[in-house]
């Protein structure tokens, strides 16, 4: 089943094209990371994808669902972390997830569940605000799986993360996949999407320079023998740096 079917997502901010004519197609269980360069229309095109921001021009459906007219139903199908964790700094881990609990309709004994599952069972009493950027990461990342949703778009979730942390994220989002999710995320980190993504796309520019599998982009990029690293390929489509 395609979770997702974008056809020609356009979106300006005043006189300025953020992103322009990008088509996608994402089933059941596929996980695909997006690349690009800063302002390259990575966040833009996420936004749009989580029903945060309507696009000027092109259509979305996800599940089946017009993306525009369906908002409210597809909150419920969407879990989204933007590239800002999002969370209230008064409140602490636990308080920030029962609010979410109550937006979605969720019984607060999923709570402890999900703290167990992002590793944030010992600081559940500790404010937002007083917690590491990891930690915090790993609570919005909580929030955002708190209903079970069956699309997770996450926006850098592995910036500014140690090794050990970004492991347990990459684990997390791995164990989501075999569950029957489609997660979609955008990366600086090559080594992520090369490692655990079935597919990727390259946005340069506001448009959606190349898509498919790893494979299916070094054909693309003119390497015949199955060789190139993931960077070398992503300089062949988007050119070397000036």
């Amino acid at each position: 089943m395609s979770v997702i079917v974008a056809d020609g997502l356009t979106h300006r901010f005043g006189r300025e094209l953020a992103l322009e004519g990008v088509d996608l197609v994402l089933d059941t269980a596929e996980h695909m990371a997006v690349l690009g360069d800063n302002g390259a229309g990575k966040t833009t095109l996420l936004r749009i994808l989580a029903t945060a921001l309507h696009p000027t021009a092109g259509t979305l459906q996800i599940a089946g669902l017009n993306a525009s007219r369906e908002k409210r139903r597809l909150r419920h199908y969407i879990g989204y972390v933007a590239h800002a964790p999002g969370l209230y700094p008064a409140l602490s881990a636990a308080e920030n997830l029962r609010f979410f609990c109550d937006l979605q309709g969720v019984p607060h004994a999923r709570v402890d569940e999900v703290l167990e599952i992002v590793g944030l069972h010992h600081v559940a009493d500790r404010r937002a605000s007083e917690l590491s950027r990891g930690m915090q990461q790993r609570l919005a990342l909580g929030r955002a799986i708190l209903h079970d949703p069956k699309l997770l778009i996450l926006d850098e979730p592995l910036t500014g993360l140690d090794a050990t942390v970004a492991r347990q994220v990459k684990d997390l989002l791995q164990q989501k996949v075999r569950d029957g999710a489609t997660v979609i995320l955008t990366t600086h980190i090559l080594e992520v999407a090369e490692r655990l993504a079935d597919r990727i796309g390259i946005i340069q520019a506001g448009r959606l320079r190349a898509e498919g599998t790893l494979a299916e982009l070094r054909t693309r990029a003119g390497d015949r023998d199955g060789r190139e690293t993931l960077e070398d390929v992503f300089l062949q489509l988007v050119g070397e740096p000036s």
